[in-house]
């Protein structure tokens, strides 16, 4: 068996979700609510801790626990929690695993004034990367992206996150209705412009379930055609490569280095909890590994948790062949692709010789990185582009591999 890359370290992550929005954004499909009235910051501190107990607990029983390497706060409007609840967290979570050197702690923010305020005492909390939802410079599409924000709060609040962190990122998101690739190219030019080093730029998509979606099917809200969303990658891809930030991941871009690594252990295939409502995990209990989904909406959540100790609605094992379906289908969205003796040693399962044929003659994989010493599953720019399409022919061709 050929040995894991040396750089190929995956770690072990928490992801905390904070299910709150001061707006609910009409093409958002995540679980967010906005709060009717003021929240109870202690009750959902106390729930946060309770859960992350009841986790150190089912750990320790079948092992050591191991250091967490990265945190995430996501949601709903992470930045909306008080400070003192961000630390708490932190403190228990770093008391019962240990934090490993150089752990990064991620939390999302909106560009609003009154997130900014919130920077400096999140850090001081502990937080050391920010990723702020910007989405647009543009103050009539962020209008109709549903923002509170403007252009001008969005390049404040960058100026502010630039000043408090070392390490930040920005979202934008592009082939909008009745956006024009000549008006994305300027937008996406005016963003390089501001020297970061992270962008996620993502493509408009229609969620189930939402006011967009509704939107779109009474034929009031249009999107690019296939061609043009093309167009739309392919420029994504040049300006940011020729300013330093190639894409690492089909909608991530970064300098060397400063990739988020929260998100790297998940197309890793890396081992995380899921905290909150609504959270989603994956965890190794000893030989098995589970898919965990907890109650979605936060006051439910909250009595679960006062009531059983955790927040969990769902805790199913996986087997092998969904693990490599899923560990294909995380590990191709990134550039250096899936590491197949990784793919066979973890769940026994490898990939048909003749499909990865096909696919390096059709141009969607890259036959070079299936030769030698490095046999990776890599996806070309064309089948970044047609991602659906080469996942779907990648779980196909799982075979189960004897006497691995």
């Amino acid at each position: 068996m050929i040995a894991r890359p040396a750089h190929w370290k995956v770690g072990f992550g928490v992801y905390i979700h904070w299910p709150f929005c001061a707006a609910k954004c009409p093409y958002c499909d995540f679980n967010s609510h906005v709060a009717k009235g003021a929240i109870d910051q202690k009750r959902f501190e106390l729930a946060y801790l309770g859960e992350i107990d009841h986790w150190a607990n089912k750990m320790s029983e079948v092992g050591e626990l191991p250091e967490i390497t990265s945190i995430f706060f996501g949601g709903g409007t992470p930045s909306l929690m008080a400070p003192a609840t961000v630390e708490a967290i932190l403190t228990r979570l770093e008391a019962l695993w240990g934090f490993a050197p150089g752990i990064e702690i991620n939390l999302e923010a909106n560009p609003q004034s009154v997130d900014a305020a919130n920077f400096r005492a999140l850090k001081a909390a502990g937080v050391n990367r920010l990723s702020l939802g910007v989405q647009s410079f543009d103050d009539k599409a962020l209008k109709v992206l549903g923002r509170l924000h403007n252009a001008k709060e969005a390049l404040a609040a960058i100026e502010t996150a630039r000043a408090v962190f070392d390490r930040y990122s920005f979202d934008l998101m592009y082939a909008r209705s009745d956006q024009s690739v000549m008006s994305w190219e300027a937008e996406l030019a005016r963003a390089l412009e501001l020297g970061p080093r992270h962008l996620s730029l993502y493509q408009l998509t229609i969620e189930p379930n939402t006011p967009y979606k509704s939107l779109f099917d009474a034929g009031k809200l249009r999107l690019p055609s296939e061609e043009m969303a093309e167009d739309f990658y392919l420029v994504t891809q040049a300006l940011c490569a020729g300013a330093g930030l190639p894409a690492y991941e089909v909608s991530n871009h970064a300098a060397t280095g400063e990739e988020a690594r929260h998100n790297l252990l998940y197309w890793r295939y890396g081992d995380y909890l899921g905290i909150g409502p609504g959270a989603h995990g994956r965890v190794t209990l000893g030989e098995t590994r589970v898919a965990t989904v907890t109650e979605a909406m936060p006051e439910a959540w909250v009595a679960l948790v006062c009531e059983a100790g955790h927040g969990l609605i769902e805790c199913g094992v996986i087997d092998s062949e969904a693990q490599a379906v899923e560990m294909l289908l995380m590990g191709i969205r990134i550039r250096e692709g899936v590491f197949l003796p990784d793919l066979i040693e973890r769940t026994g399962y490898g990939l048909d010789r003749g499909v990865l044929d096909g696919l390096i003659e059709d141009g969607l994989v890259n036959g070079a990185a299936l030769g030698g010493n490095a046999p990776y599953v890599q996806a070309t720019d064309r089948g970044m582009i047609l991602l659906d399409h080469l996942t779907g022919r990648l779980a196909a061709a799982l075979e189960v591999v004897e006497n691995y």
